[in-house]
């Protein structure tokens, strides 16, 4: 009878369960008041979550070596862990001692396969609920989408925070706009040729092909090397003044053009005078193939929903380039607005959801997570962007300071996640700390990019 209940595991969650790829989201929730334990169990007992059958069952494998969900009763106890004691003392700076915290989770904490794959880790010294997630069980829109029923709004406890449909609408109108300008035989013939092209470079990245060396590059082996840990603060205000600043542009447009005007900084400390103008770094993206971003949970349960639970995205290969500091900041959001634009008009994240399911269907998981493992070690970094609530929550009636992601640690030396709250917008980012000792001057040196793009998007709108 448990054979016939049991549900096996999508292509993509079979992949993130590989020793390779096994990849746990860490979601860090700092709160205004101290913690209340019990308030916390209660909120968990009574939420969406336990009844989830994701959250609800355990990863087996049959005979064959297969993994399926298998229907279990959840003890709740089993999965919050409670440190009362600080996990670092970092001159009282409560930030400092959590990032050191999920730096160590990122590389050395596996979640049990004894239990429903998450847990609630309650530092009660930084007054933080560390939320672990493995990947298996859904990508990030379907995580932040059932964690939100666990949290109320700020001054309404009771009521569960707004989701707004966070469609782009600029990416859209100017999609509609270029629509117009061009025939829709000549944009069909862009379609082809771009997917054409970098499924071509797509290929060539899982087989030899790999970035140039610098001072921020990994490799194969990496993910095994201790982390560290930084955060870059931003404030999606200044994000949207250099927006409007650049012709439809994008907040992702404007984080590209960050990054790469921070690693070319960055380089510039580590390596001065050694870096060719325009070498290249390539990144790695997830991009959510929902046609919206977050849902209503109900929404995402519907078995014919196109937004359903589950792992519903795309990769694709995003590249910046070093450039040497010069006069206008917003070049840098330019070039990266071109590039994205580029890979908006290919199919190369379907095309790579498409393979990814085909190759595990036909070769089977090892085979698959070979291909991704390669395609990981011959790039730099890894980036990921998640829209989170637009406005201040609370969970257990505890304010929220603030909302951080991060994962399990890869090859790459650099991993980025950036996630939005409450008007502004926080990126972790996980070093190998034996090829990136520094990782706060790398946070600030994305920082001070973003300043120093608004102070020129400003000037620019004047004239």
């Amino acid at each position: 009878m448990d054979t016939e209940r049991d549900e096996p595991l999508t292509p993509a969650g079979r992949l993130f369960l590989r020793p390779e790829m096994n990849q746990v989201i860490n979601c860090a929730m700092a709160g205004e008041n101290p913690i209340d334990v019990n308030a916390v169990r209660a909120v968990i007992c009574n939420s969406m979550m336990i009844k989830h059958p994701r959250f609800s069952s355990l990863m087996v494998r049959d005979s064959h070596g297969r993994e399926h969900w298998r229907k279990t009763t959840v003890d709740v106890d089993r999965h919050i862990i409670v440190r009362h004691e600080p996990v670092a003392e970092v001159n009282n700076d409560d930030d400092a001692a959590v990032n050191d915290y999920l730096a160590d989770l990122a590389v050395s904490s596996p979640l049990s396969t004894e239990k429903p794959l998450w847990e609630v880790h309650l530092l009660m010294a930084h007054k933080c609920a560390v939320l672990r997630l493995h990947h298996a069980l859904g990508d990030g829109i379907s995580l932040m989408s059932l964690l939100l029923t666990c949290c109320g709004r700020a001054g309404d406890a009771d009521h569960l925070p707004l989701i707004k449909s966070l469609a782009s609408s600029s990416s859209s109108s100017s999609s509609n706009r270029a629509n117009r300008r061009e025939g829709i035989a000549l944009m069909l013939l862009k379609v082809v040729w771009f997917t054409l092209v970098y499924i071509v470079e797509f290929v060539m990245r899982c087989l030899w092909m790999r970035d140039e060396k610098t001072a921020v590059s990994g490799g194969a082996g990496v993910e095994l090397w201790p982390r560290k840990l930084a955060t870059a603060r931003f404030c999606l205000d200044d994000m949207k003044t250099v927006k409007r600043a650049v012709t439809d542009a994008t907040i992702n447009d404007v984080l590209f053009g960050v990054i790469s005007s921070g690693l070319s900084r960055y380089l510039d400390i580590r390596s001065p005078n050694a870096i060719q103008e325009g070498l290249q770094m390539t990144g790695v993206a997830m991009v959510n193939l929902r046609p919206h971003g977050l849902q209503d949970l109900s929404e995402l349960m519907k078995s014919n929903s196109p937004t359903r639970w589950g792992n519903k995205f795309g990769m694709l290969l995003l590249p910046v380039h070093y450039h040497r500091s010069h006069s206008d900041p917003l070049q840098y959001v330019k070039r990266a607005k071109a590039m994205i634009d580029r890979k908006k008009l290919s199919l190369e994240a379907h095309f790579s959801y498409g393979i990814g399911n085909f190759v595990m269907s036909c070769f089977g998981s090892k085979f698959a997570s070979l291909l991704n493992y390669r395609i990981v070690s011959n790039t730099t970094f890894t980036i990921s962007n998640v829209v989170g609530p637009g406005e201040k929550v609370t969970l257990a009636g505890n304010p929220v300071n603030y909302m951080r992601v991060n994962s399990t640690s890869l090859p790459h030396a650099i991993t980025m996640h950036m996630m939005s709250y409450a008007g502004r917008a926080d990126m972790q980012i996980l070093v190998a700390k034996d090829i990136i000792p520094d990782p706060q001057v790398l946070a600030k040196c994305f920082e001070d990019a973003l300043l120093e793009m608004k102070v020129a998007a400003k000037a620019a709108m004047k004239t």
